[in-house]
């Protein structure tokens, strides 16, 4: 069977071109599993959760019996009451022993048909299923580690939370009364979570369950090395010649190792590229311009991902706030673990902790929230109309002419926005640029924000525009002293680009200031100034 990259569901090394697991692997067992540790594998959607855990189940069964159960497959109607739901436990644990017969070796039989027995009982609560369970621990010829994916379908029901006050109880007594040597469970909310929105009432918000949980700091994202050694075993199948480090460094530019995010670009690259303009052959698409262009078809894709993003937005509007000031204002949000705002975005996977500030996971979250923001602005907004009606203008054999681009943004800002104040023009002018400029590129170029450079004063815009590269600076004026050092920085990030021509856009609070676009030359770099 041929290898493909997956985005649908578990990878499977055999099938799949995936990132190897094994380091992690050894991790988690080694610190958390052998030490007895009971935790929470939570992240964000598509993370690689359910991979990592049927990965980890076959790395511990030479050492344990790894009992994996899905609550996916529970319905609402089996967290009715506790009767139920004990049912519907033991009968899944049991459809998994028939499935999986090797799991029985270790199993006591006795202990098994005692615990199956209980189903037919009319009084079965929680505490019985956990008494047999206590049982089927302590006959057991090797210890048993529980694992349950996707917990998040148990949010909101009163039984699930006395499921982990049982497994907490158990674990503070396991000396005494055996149970599981391990648990885990994986699934976007933290237990913590569940509990908020078990319990709106402020009283009992933070009062959980599975306070006895270790944590859980094992880095789930991909590395460029470990992207790299993937496309290894791609190329080496496909002999497409790419220089895989360069291609590698690429895809975590853009996704920051976001796991589901690489494969998908890799999948489009592999799949869809083939015979698109201009990609000849392999060796065409394997190239940075050919991530380029499958960043852009993942943009414009609806897929379950970004469903989920659009609909947190939605329904957190705090959280919105939160990333609309911190993408167009340049405000930057210092991370504080007991802000629930902050801590839903990290949890859903949107933002990330930088060690002190909080700053949006990787380019295409970002540049999708660019989008999404610019796009409910767009209708209403006089930018980016004059942008449609002056497109055509722009593009000459097939290149964009970003010196007009800045030119005839500089004409339109002043004629619609000059009389407005500091404050409109520091808060709003970046933000009318990318309404100028997204009409212009789109179908065409992509761009992307440098997080790095962002902040209240300075944003770098990264432009690629049919495989040529704009670099271009927007900062707030401060004076002559600070628009030089503007320069420098700059010409400084040309260099890191390779590129000969940069782009200045000056918003200049001066009453004299001289409006318009210049050329200079700086540091043997040609800028081009645009002021307003």
């Amino acid at each position: 069977m041929t290898r493909y990259f997956n985005t649908e569901g578990r990878c499977r090394p055999d099938q799949h071109y995936m990132v190897r697991l094994d380091e992690r692997l050894k991790v988690m067992k080694e610190q958390f599993v052998d030490r007895g540790k009971y935790f929470v594998i939570n992240r964000g959607r598509q993370y690689g959760k359910t991979t990592t855990l049927m990965a980890l189940a076959e790395y511990l069964k030479e050492t344990y019996i790894v009992i994996s159960l899905d609550f996916q497959r529970m319905s609402t109607a089996s967290f009715a009451d506790e009767r139920t739901f004990s049912v519907r436990f033991i009968s899944q644990l049991e459809a998994l022993l028939f499935r999986k017969k090797e799991l029985m070796r270790g199993i006591d039989e006795n202990a098994f048909q005692v615990l199956g027995s209980l189903k037919d009982r009319t009084d079965i609560s929680i505490d019985t299923l956990f008494e047999g369970l206590s049982a089927l621990c302590d006959a057991s010829a090797r210890p048993i580690v529980l694992m349950i994916d996707e917990v998040d379908s148990a949010s909101n029901n009163q039984v699930f939370v006395d499921f982990l006050a049982q497994l907490r109880g158990y674990y503070l007594d396991r000396e005494y009364s055996p149970i599981f040597h391990s648990v885990i469970l994986a699934g976007v909310y933290d237990i913590k979570n569940l509990k908020l929105k078990l319990r709106s009432d402020t009283e009992h918000q933070y009062n959980s369950p599975w306070n006895i949980a270790a944590d859980f700091h094992v880095d789930m994202s991909f590395s460029a090395g470990q992207i790299t050694a993937m496309l290894e075993e791609y190329e080496a199948d496909h002999s497409t010649g790419m220089d895989m480090a360069a291609v590698a460094e690429e895809l975590y530019q853009y996704t920051s190792g976001y796991p589901y995010l690489v494969s998908a670009i890799c999948k489009i690259m592999d799949e869809q590229l083939p015979g698109m303009q201009p990609f000849a052959d392999s060796r065409d698409i394997w190239t940075k311009e050919g991530v380029g262009e499958a960043v852009k078809l993942i943009l414009r894709a609806k897929t379950t991902l970004f469903d989920s993003m659009m609909k947190h937005i939605s329904a957190y509007p705090d959280m919105k706030e939160m990333l609309y000031v911190m993408l167009f204002h340049g405000e930057q949000i210092v991370y504080n673990q007991d802000n629930h705002t902050i801590e839903l975005a990290c949890m859903f996977g949107y933002v990330i902790n930088d060690g002190t500030h909080v700053r949006v996971a990787n380019r295409i979250f970002e540049t999708r929230l660019y989008n999404l923001f610019l796009s409910e602005e767009e209708l209403s907004n006089a930018m980016s109309r004059e942008a449609k009606l002056d497109r055509n203008q722009f593009v000459s054999g097939g290149r964009l002419d970003m010196e007009r681009v800045l030119a005839k943004f500089v004409e339109h800002f002043h004629d619609i926005y000059g009389d407005n104040g500091e404050k409109f023009i520091e808060n709003d002018g970046r933000k009318f640029f990318l309404l100028y400029l997204r009409p212009i590129i789109n179908g065409t170029g992509n761009y992307y924000i440098e997080a790095q450079t962002r902040d209240e004063r300075r944003t770098d815009v990264i432009v690629d525009y049919a495989g040529e590269q704009f670099i271009i600076e927007m900062k707030i004026w401060h004076g002559n002293e600070y628009n030089e050092r503007g320069e420098q920085q700059l010409t400084e990030y040309l260099d890191y680009f390779h590129q000969d021509k940069g782009y200045l856009l000056s918003f200049n609070f001066n009453r004299k200031k001289e409006t318009g676009v210049k050329t200079i030359t700086f540091g043997g770099k040609i800028i081009v100034e645009a002021v307003v």
